[in-house]
């Protein structure tokens, strides 16, 4: 805490962007003391540096793993929370602990619930990324489960692009937005797309819910409305999930062939 406090008052950075914590429902059931170590006493680490060193605007990066199960196909901030997991139970309680840093000192914490980021860059061994590797790879990969399981998966220059827009936005209504492509694709489409972006492609999916490294079963999963984000940032995904898997077989491509 002393640490990032001093670098905090001795940077005096006009704003922090918070994406620092354990990341995924497996890490956080193998050892949930540490993630609550982490994502919990780290995030208030966050904002005593922040309120010692007097900086008002922390956008927080939660996740679509705070609501729990979705209580429908597209839902938009207002879905209860009901996290069933510890990683989203963190995320959840990260945001409720922002919003009691803003009543007692000011604090403005902007969270951003995304779901399912992928692209160039980010290692996570799950699909998308397994699956556009081995079809590059020329090897055949089975999911197990989830051939009808409907995810929203954010490409990650969207997700990019809607930080620095609640960054950049002047003043905040609301202190949470939803930031995805705010469309759900099932596992069964991933694959199909896929073969059709990389001919070859020798991808298949079993039936039932997709399961967490195959083995936790995932919770009724589905769209996240944007519609908060366009109205109040004039922000809006510009990859569909067709447009991100091409973005990303194109940029992984090359290094492949290395």
């Amino acid at each position: 805490m002393a640490a990032l406090a001093q670098v905090v008052q001795t940077q005096q950075p006009e704003a922090v962007i918070h994406c620092a914590a354990i990341v995924g429902v497996l890490s956080s059931i193998g050892s949930p003391v540490n993630i609550v170590r982490i994502n919990v006493e780290g995030s208030i680490n966050v904002f005593e540096a922040m309120r010692l060193g007097n900086i008002r605007r922390c956008i927080h990066i939660s996740s679509e793993e705070a609501y729990g199960e979705f209580g429908a196909d597209r839902i938009d901030e207002t879905h209860p929370l009901e996290p069933v997991l510890p990683y989203g139970i963190c995320k959840a309680a990260v945001e409720q602990l922002g919003r009691t840093y803003h009543d007692l000192h000011g604090l403005e914490v902007i969270n951003l619930r995304t779901s399912w980021v992928y692209g160039p860059g980010l290692p996570r061994d799950r699909i998308p990324r397994n699956m556009v590797l081995a079809a590059l790879e020329g090897k055949p990969l089975h999911i197990p489960h989830g051939a009808e399981t409907k995810i929203d998966h954010t490409y990650v220059d969207d997700w990019v692009s809607a930080v620095l827009a609640v960054l950049d936005h002047g003043k905040h209504r609301f202190d949470v937005y939803n930031v995805s492509s705010g469309e759900a694709s099932t596992v069964t489409e991933l694959a199909q797309i896929i073969g059709e972006l990389i001919p070859g492609a020798q991808l298949s999916v079993g039936p039932g819910q997709y399961r967490h490294g195959n083995q936790i079963e995932l919770v009724r999963k589905g769209a996240l409305d944007v519609t908060r984000a366009k109205e109040e940032l004039g922000w809006a995904p510009q990859f569909d999930i067709r447009a991100g898997l091409a973005a990303y077989v194109d940029a992984l491509r090359p290094v492949i062939r290395e």
